[in-house]
């Protein structure tokens, strides 16, 4: 089936990873490492740290700050996607820079533990104890508190959906925030997108069955909304939300659906649904829609951030 994706995607609009199974693709997702260059960028000061993760497992963060404004800024907790199966690729961190610089604000990247070795609810919780951690840490990391939101694409959208599921429930402080760029929201793939987009390049319903069979394989767990957000029994109480779908993408209408739930339990909500677009078009980026689409968010990060909106 052929789709009407622009043809500046190419020759991404003919690619899907390469997952034979849960297992393999873990095998290679465990394989991914930060680009070097970070470490020598010169506009932003990029710091590695180890903290405590779910059950005391140690994570990875890194720490982007734009040089020469390292104090009292805003910062947006950033989770990758891959499948949960994958870490970061390049594209996240010279997105990272981005945000980091034309916010401007602080971005620290998480890296949490990967599928299937680590399945639900360690992603999630990894996740959670990043949050944690950012706020006790707010001031030694010259961080606003007041201001820190979280943020993540595909896979990574479904972590930071959870997050805040989590903060609410928990009774912990909520970020001020939620950047969703098509994310997974539904582990019973029941919408319309999945069942039409079956075969789409970068990511498809097939694949989204791999993927939860490896991340979610116990569907019966009690706190199954923290893998699958569309789960949950209320949608209240959360963070304003940025929400972006892609048009020709199995996890659109799941992504739509998660942002109506919580507009209808009284949030704020924008939703930006990207024409002629595939799932992680973004890693494209000098596609003038790539282009459009980073620009919008550093429009949300700064309205919201500094809240510009209100002429402040």
């Amino acid at each position: 089936m052929k789709y009407s994706i622009d043809k500046q995607f190419f020759p991404y609009t003919h690619f899907a990873p390469p997952i034979a199974n849960a297992k393999i693709a873990g095998w290679m997702g465990s394989m991914m490492r930060p680009p070097r260059w970070i470490w020598k960028d010169k506009q932003v000061l990029a710091e590695k740290k180890r903290i405590n993760g779910y059950q005391d497992g140690e994570i990875e963060i890194i720490v982007f700050s734009p040089r020469g404004m390292e104090q009292n800024l805003p910062c947006l907790v950033y989770y990758h996607g891959g499948g949960f199966f994958f870490g970061a690729g390049g594209y996240h961190y010279k997105y990272a820079k981005e945000y980091a610089l034309k916010t401007p604000c602080k971005v620290i990247m998480v890296q949490y533990r990967l599928a299937p070795k680590h399945s639900h609810p360690t992603p999630s919780e990894d996740c959670y104890a990043a949050l944690r951690w950012t706020f006790e840490n707010a001031d030694a990391l010259g961080i606003d508190k007041r201001k820190i939101g979280v943020g993540g694409d595909s896979a990574g959208g479904a972590l930071a959906a959870a997050v805040c599921q989590m903060a609410r429930d928990r009774n912990a402080e909520l970020p001020c925030l939620q950047m969703l760029i098509y994310p997974v929201t539904d582990r019973r793939m029941q919408t319309e997108s999945n069942r039409k987009f079956t075969n789409t390049p970068m990511w498809n319903s097939k694949l989204s069955v791999k993927m939860w069979k490896g991340y979610a394989p116990n569907a019966d767990a009690p706190d199954i909304a923290y893998a699958s957000p569309m789960e949950a029994t209320r949608f209240d109480n959360l963070p304003q939300a940025y929400v972006e779908v892609a048009e020709f993408d199995c996890l659109h209408d799941e992504g739509v659906a998660y942002a109506e739930a919580m507009r209808e339990s009284g949030g704020t909500v924008t939703v930006n649904e990207i024409q002629g677009t595939m799932h992680g078009f973004d890693i494209v980026e000098k596609a003038e829609i790539s282009k459009g689409a980073v620009q919008v968010r550093i429009e949300y990060l700064k309205s919201t951030f500094y809240n510009e909106k209100k002429g402040e």
